[in-house]
This record gives C-alpha cells, structure tokens and sequence, in this order.
C-alpha cells in the first residue's frame, strides 16, 4: 500500500493530534474559558475616559465639515480628565473649536452654561461625559437657557461588550495572580524532581512580616529610602531561602519525605511570623514601598506582572537551554539512574528548594507592597493555590514531566475561573467546589498520561 494512502496517514495524523493536545492542551482550555466567561458577562457598557471621547469624535466628524464650536461638560477624577483632554484634542481634529470646558458637578455645570449663554455666542453641540449625561440639568435646557435651543446634546452611547474582557478586569486577574505564579515557579521545579512544598505559604507570611519588621526598626519605618527598602526585601528572601536549605537539607541528607519535612517548616514558618510580627499586622512602611505591587510603569502593565513575566522567560530559558534543567528532569525522571549518569542529584534537590524558598519570599514581598504592610495571616492556603496552578499546568506529580510555561497558564486558568465566577455571582463556597474539581480533573489526566504513556 502507497503511504500516502489516506489509510497510512490516518496513524500518523491521530499521533500529531494527540501530540498538539499534549503541548497545547491547557492553552485550549485557557482560550475556552475566556470565550466563555466573556459570553456570560456579554452586558452594555457605557465608555468612559478616552475610549467615550474617541466615540464622541466620530460622531462629530459625521455632523459637517464646516468649522463648529461645541462645549464638554464632565466630572471630575481620572476618567474624566482623559475623556476632557482626549475629546478636545480629537475635536480639533476633526475641525470644531471648543468654545468652554466644564468640570465639576451638575451645579459647576448650569452655571458654565448660564455664563456662556449671556455671551450671545453660537454653540451647536454640548459634548457629555457618560456621568454628566446622567444629571437633571440638561432635562429642558432649551426652555431654560434659549441660547442652546439648537445645540445638540451628545453623549456616549452604551455598547455591548463582556465584563469579563474590560482591560481594567483582565489586568486585575494578571494583579491577581502575579503573586501565586512567582510561588509557582518554584513549586514547579520542586515538583519536576518528584517532591512537593507545602510551606510555601507560610513563607510568603513570613516573608512580609521579616521584610517589614526590618522596614520599620532597621531602616527608618516611614521614612525610609529606597535602600532601606531593597535591604528590607532582601532581608525577608533571604529568611526564605534559608528555610528552603533547611527543608531540602532534611530531604536530601536525611531522607526524610517531602510532605512531611515541608509541613514541618510550615508550621516553623508561620509561628516565626507570629512571634516576629506579634499577631499584628505591621504597616509602618514608606507610601513608596507599594511601588512593586500596585505600580505600573511599563505600557500599563502592574509592575508585579512584569517581574512575574520576566521570572517565567528566565525559567523557561533555565529549564530547556541549560544542563541544571536537564538535571532537574532527570533527577525527577529517575533519581538513581540519574546518580549513576553523573548527576549530583543531591545538589540539584536542595538548590530545588532553595530556588522555592526564595521565590516564595520573594511573593511575600510583593504581597506586601500590594497591601502595604507585612502580617502572619498572608499566604493562608497560598500552598494549595500554587500546588494546583503546577498540576493543572501539566507537570506531573510523579516528576520529571512539566514545563514551567505551563505552569503560568495554570495558574492563568485558575485566576480566569475565580474572576469568572465572581462576575457571574457565583457563592465563594460554591467556588472552593469548584477549585476542587478542576484540581481532580487536572490530576486524573495527569494518571491517565502516565497509564498511557
């Protein structure tokens, strides 16, 4: 029979699709979801800011090409500045003069308007705000002020777009989730080499309250400088990196199970934070130190998303081009035929969990800035969120099986289900419900590729 019979070629397509839903599977998921979640919350959004204006000035430009004058009416805050300033640049533009600009409340409104109709000049379009299209004062201002009997009031129309696809929604879920992803960076290589951490979470705890109890005491409390930030940072990493050795140390030398010598640190690490924080929550930090977590320098993006962006392609690269990934999936793959290849398969397991222990307080830090203040409470149940990110992610619980990459859509799918159900409404206890059965599905696949295979 030829091979390029359409019999022959049946195997081979039945391969690359298993292979392509292998790879890419997660990411299938991810992508449903989303179309999903933005079919639910499809609902009409009325634009505000800059997207509002961009629709006024259309509608401007459809009105005539002679030169025309109109004036803006909006509120104050943010949105409204952007709306103010994106409409009069877009006006001009589009040919029309603004003849007055008013910011304020409905008041500050009628009396702009009063003041303007005693100049006898000609005014045809009064351009609204999508919160000064709400007011009363515009309901019969023809019969009141005569002057705009012929001016046209604009405001921007309501459009049918998912809550779920808002840019402020989506970089909430990035905001989020930056924190679990960084955690789970280092989850996975732990993973990877067939053991597990479950004190990542109290050292996330542990992290925000060493990093400010140093902030505070050491380093000028309030009035510290960006250094004494650094140091403060640094400090509480470093806490967790040395309870990382101490865990892997245990693993490692003594043999001692995983499970068992992380829930050990565990609870070593939360009762630290409790004694060094003394039960209270310790807020005593620079305005500046929330910098890293709700700051947002580049193109929009929170500078927590960033760095967990920037982690991802380190650890990615880390994992596939260097000889310490190769080792890490083949101490995970097979620990004694590793050994006998010349892998130090020791070091490579304690460097696993100090890289966990590091990155673990690296995400105290960053929920510290998110929250401006360090606490023992921080991270409660983190170790569960960042153990499923890893499985639903696609590395195997047995080891030597996972991509790093697939551990950030993961985490991606866990934060879009979360945010999903709290636009739809759905009870937090049902939502726990859930969780859990994402988490029994991803493992249940997980056994049934390793049956498989």
């Amino acid at each position: 029979m030829n091979a390029d019979t359409p019999a022959a070629l049946m195997p081979r397509l039945r391969h690359m699709g298993a292979t392509v839903l292998a790879d890419h599977g997660m990411l299938l998921v991810l992508g449903l979801l989303c179309v999903f979640f933005s079919i639910v919350t499809l609902d009409e959004q009325t634009p505000v800011g800059g997207d509002a204006a961009g629709q006024l000035v259309r509608r401007l430009s459809q009105i005539g090409d002679e030169p025309k004058q109109l004036v803006i009416v909006a509120g104050r805050g943010s949105d409204e500045d952007a709306f103010v300033s994106a409409l009069a640049e877009g006006a001009a533009t589009a040919g029309w003069s603004v003849a007055g600009i008013s910011q304020g409340g409905p008041r500050d409104a009628r009396m702009s308007l009063e003041a303007f109709a005693a100049t006898d000049r000609r005014v045809e379009v009064i351009a609204l705000s999508a919160s000064a299209g709400a007011w009363g004062v515009f309901d019969g201002l023809e019969s009141r002020l005569p002057a705009f009997a012929d001016a046209t009031l604009l405001r921007p129309e309501p459009t049918r777009w998912p809550n779920f696809l808002k840019a402020t929604n989506l970089l909430n879920v990035a905001n989020q989730i930056a924190v679990i992803a960084i955690v789970a960076v280092g989850m996975t290589l732990v993973i990877l080499t067939g053991g597990i951490d479950l004190s990542v979470g109290s050292l996330i705890a542990l992290s925000s309250v060493t990093g400010a109890v140093c902030i505070r005491d050491v380093c000028g409390g309030q009035a510290a400088g960006t250094a004494g930030m650094v140091v403060g940072a640094a400090v509480g990493i470093l806490i967790c990196g040395l309870a990382g050795v101490l865990s892997g140390g245990v693993v490692t030398l003594f043999g001692i199970p995983p499970f068992i010598a992380t829930l050990g640190m565990m609870l070593v690490a939360s009762g630290s934070a409790y004694i060094i924080a003394e039960g209270q929550s310790i807020n005593q930090v620079p305005d500046a130190f929330v910098w890293l977590g709700r700051g947002a320098d580049l193109a929009g993006l929170p500078n927590a998303v960033v760095l967990m962006l920037v982690l991802y392609a380190a650890a990615h690269i880390v994992m596939s081009r260097t000889t310490f990934g190769r080792y890490v999936y083949a101490v995970g793959g097979n620990a004694e035929a590793a050994r006998l290849s010349g892998v130090p398969v020791r070091r490579v397991m304690l460097a696993v969990y100090v890289l966990c222990g590091l990155l673990a307080g690296l995400g105290g830090i960053v929920m510290a800035s998110q929250l401006k203040s360090g606490a023992p409470t921080y991270g409660q149940m983190y170790e569960l969120y960042v153990i499923a990110a890893v499985v639903v992610g696609g590395t195997s619980l047995s080891g030597g099986e996972g991509r790093v990459l697939g551990t950030l859509v993961g985490a991606l799918i866990i934060a879009v289900i979360q945010n999903g159900m709290n636009l739809t409404g759905v009870e937090s206890y049902t939502q726990k419900v859930v969780l859990g059965l994402v988490i029994l599905a991803a493992v249940l696949l997980d056994r049934l590729r390793s049956r498989r295979g």
